[in-house]
């Protein structure tokens, strides 16, 4: 069994080949909201990430898989660990479905779990946990389905331009 397959979906290491993809899906400013981005990526550096990215965890404190269809191997979105935290057991998680048209598939779903089991089984976390905007109900309903519990609601935590508006902690702790 591969802990790092599901139904429909494999996670896999960015590789060289995927620099073009990194730069369509880091430079799309329709989830900069989300991804807390500000700016755009160049060429250069994520050129310098994916030459970095065979970095062990421990090192870096994060974690980028590709999420690929088990089918053909085509890249659909990433999912990061971030925040990483050996020592209390803990990490960050985050997910991006890059087109819509693969959205509402099944695939992120499938990618958190896949994860989750990683996190649990090789990298021994007790806890994951997600920070999503209020008016994100695709992702809360996403994360909710996985498991996550919310757990705290962060007033007026993000600016969109015009308007502030809340973000949630979600947390799904490991039972065992």
């Amino acid at each position: 069994m591969n802990i790092l397959a599901n139904k429909s979906i494999s996670l896999r290491a960015p590789e060289p080949g995927d620099l073009d993809l990194l730069y369509t899906w880091e430079n799309d400013t329709s989830v900069w909201l989300i991804s807390g981005t500000l700016t755009p990526f160049s060429r250069d550096v994520l050129q310098q990430y994916l030459e970095n990215a065979t970095r062990d965890i421990f090192q870096v404190k994060q974690l980028r898989m590709i999420i690929q269809l088990r089918s053909n191997q085509r890249p659909v979105g990433a999912i990061d660990l971030f925040d990483f935290d050996p020592h209390h057991r803990r990490a960050g998680i985050g997910i991006l479905i890059a087109d819509a048209t693969d959205r509402r598939k099944g695939y992120a779903r499938e990618a958190i779990e896949t994860m989750k089991n990683y996190c649990f089984q090789v990298l021994y976390l007790h806890q994951l946990y997600c920070n999503i905007a209020a008016d994100n109900s695709e992702s809360i309903k996403l994360f909710r389905t996985a498991g996550f519990i919310p757990v705290g609601e962060k007033k007026d935590w993000l600016f969109n331009g015009e308007n502030f508006e809340s973000e949630w902690l979600f947390q799904f702790i490991h039972p065992g």
